[in-house]
């Protein structure tokens, strides 16, 4: 009887001391991690997902996306969870995207000049480059920064003001070069975030950087690929109209879901 004992209570001792400290392994007996499933075909079935008990985001036909919550749950559906986390891959955010050059002259910065001869100047602002993990969807939010004057920033700093009692717009608008292998085909063609807004002059006020705001969402497959950021001025025929972006703080978010 005492040897019975003596056999529970060292059973006892190790399957607690196991309990404690030893990794579980599925298909192995070596495991890595916490819980480690061997097997080059291995899965794991959490039946609360399944199309019998999560209809609404299973439907038992097409995969539906999973993702981790910020408490680590694994949950599908709308991404959220008990940490109210979005299905977010990453964010990039850069607080200062353009270069702080408005003027562009020497070649250093960026403008669109659009002078008398002509109604409407499209240029380029900037490139942003990012790799996307898997097939996504991106949503891109940014401000710039704006400097308007009548003058070729380009060529020298502002001599001129805008002329009195003048109408111009300016627009920003981003084009994606899928893959990273330079704009071609239908991604010339394709503009996405089209922002604009109207600037009248008066004789009056001093000359400042308004923002302008913009936000697009696009598909991308796996891979890296090339946002082009660009601006277009429109004015009167009669008008020279020079436009500098960037100088003041801009910024630009980009999100990549599932």
């Amino acid at each position: 009887m005492t040897i019975m004992i003596k056999n529970i209570i060292t059973i006892s001792f190790a399957f607690f001391f196991m309990a404690a400290y030893a990794q579980v392994g599925i298909g192995t007996v070596n495991p890595q991690e916490d819980l480690h499933i061997s097997g080059a075909s291995s899965t794991i079935r959490i039946e609360s997902l399944n199309s019998i008990n999560n209809p609404t985001y299973n439907d038992g036909v097409k995969l539906s996306p999973a993702f981790v919550d910020g408490n680590g749950t694994i949950t599908i559906g709308n991404g959220t969870g008990p940490g109210g986390q979005l299905p977010l891959n990453f964010l990039i955010e850069l607080p200062d995207f353009v270069l702080n050059n408005p003027y562009g002259h020497g070649n250093t910065g960026t403008s669109v000049y659009n002078d008398n001869t002509q109604t409407s100047v499209d240029g380029q602002i900037t490139t942003v480059t990012f790799t996307a993990p898997q097939d996504a969807i991106v949503e891109i939010k940014y401000g710039i920064t704006l400097f308007i004057t009548s003058s070729d920033l380009s060529m020298a700093p502002p001599w001129f003001y805008v002329t009195y009692d003048q109408a111009v717009s300016v627009m920003t608008y981003l084009k994606v070069d899928l893959n990273n292998d330079g704009l071609s085909g239908t991604e010339l063609t394709k503009e996405y975030g089209q922002k604009a807004q109207s600037y009248t002059t008066f004789n009056q006020g001093s000359a400042g950087y308004p923002y302008m705001n913009g936000q697009a969402y696009f598909k991308v497959p796996a891979g890296t690929h090339t946002v082009y950021f660009y601006g277009r001025v429109n004015d009167a025929l009669t008008f020279n109209t020079g436009v500098g972006f960037g100088g003041a703080q801009d910024y630009l978010k980009i999100r990549v879901y599932n």
